[in-house]
């Protein structure tokens, strides 16, 4: 191990802060602060988690037993925006609303149509995070990361395989994105943002404990009569929350973890919950789904676990 590693400060049985408010601790954790310190970890653990907003995690109640790095640091929340251009560069730490609100107070268009995202620049840019007015990609100009050998890359935003809710890009670290955005009237955008806003907090259960949305839209590979009023077409997405509140999940419970009455696709939970009462809620809503309408729901959020089989399916945000 290199010296430099050997300074870096590791915290032991360290709190995993998630919006679940549920889940357990870190066997270690570690915020550094330059790139030099992000290959110091991998020197740790070079299969280290990141931990981003905590937004879209579920961390298992026995906690993991891996590193796990935190980019919300000073070293990775610079911010540089360019009102001319309309260049925003920012740092994988950034949190996306504070950066939405920066870049409307500058005038610039593009990003506001997050609003309302709870997430990091990196892990919003991982999970291609987006919403019912847009996509991250469709602002990304360029990423650069370092891969788990500890090499640097940037690549253009041409060069990303995105897509609905993946970038292809959770084999590397993001340190930075830029983006490119639309110099404009200040007003209009800040209506834009306003009105994004608006329509979360009329559809979803913003002051419970959540994670968001728990699964991903499926494509829909057959006809079902009984969705809408002619049927949804066939190679469609399809609303998981819709799916999930026409097989008779809303109000479903266990334990502390109950299926919204506001959004079927979110799960809150309450202050006795722990987070195996989440993975077997999302279980039986998998279940009930396929039961009544043979779609199988993936998950969008990511689950943390030494002990369950419980794979990742998109970047934490």
């Amino acid at each position: 191990m290199s010296g430099v590693a050997k300074q870096l400060e590791i915290e032991h049985n360290a709190q995993i802060p998630t919006w679940f408010h549920i889940g357990g601790r870190a066997a270690r954790l570690a915020k550094p602060e330059s790139s030099a310190d992000l290959i110091a970890c991998l020197e740790i653990d070079d299969e280290f988690r990141v931990l981003g907003e905590g937004a879209n995690l579920l961390v298992d109640d026995e906690g993991v037993s891996g590193l796990v790095v935190s980019l919300q640091t000073d070293g990775f929340r610079n911010i540089e925006i360019d009102q001319t251009t309309g260049v925003v560069r920012a740092g994988a730490g950034v949190a996306l609303p504070g950066l939405i609100n920066r870049c409307v107070k500058a005038s610039l268009g593009g990003l506001e149509v997050l609003a309302g995202i709870p997430a990091t620049v990196g892990g919003a840019a991982i999970m291609n995070a987006g919403g019912a007015f847009g996509s991250m990609s469709d602002r990304v100009l360029a990423i650069s990361a370092i891969d788990r050998a500890g090499r640097t890359h940037t690549y253009e935003g041409s060069q990303i395989d995105f897509g609905y809710r993946q970038s292809r890009l959770n084999h590397l670290i993001v340190t930075e994105v830029v983006f490119e955005l639309s110099p404009g009237d200040h007003d209009e955008i800040k209506a834009s943002r306003d009105r994004c806003m608006a329509y979360k907090a009329k559809s979803q259960p913003l002051a419970d404990k959540s994670a968001g949305c728990v699964f991903k839209n499926p494509v829909l590979m057959q006809v079902i009569d009984s969705i809408g009023e002619a049927g949804e077409p066939v190679g469609e997405r399809i609303g998981a929350g819709m799916l999930i509140d026409q097989a008779g999940c809303k109000g479903m419970r266990v334990g502390g973890a109950v299926v919204s009455d506001v959004h079927a696709n979110f799960i809150t939970t309450t202050k006795d919950a722990n987070a195996r009462d989440v993975i077997a809620l999302i279980g039986q809503v998998q279940t009930s789904v396929f039961d009544r309408f043979g779609v199988a729901l993936d998950r969008e959020l990511v689950i943390w676990s030494d002990e369950i089989d419980h794979e990742s399916i998109g970047g934490e945000r």
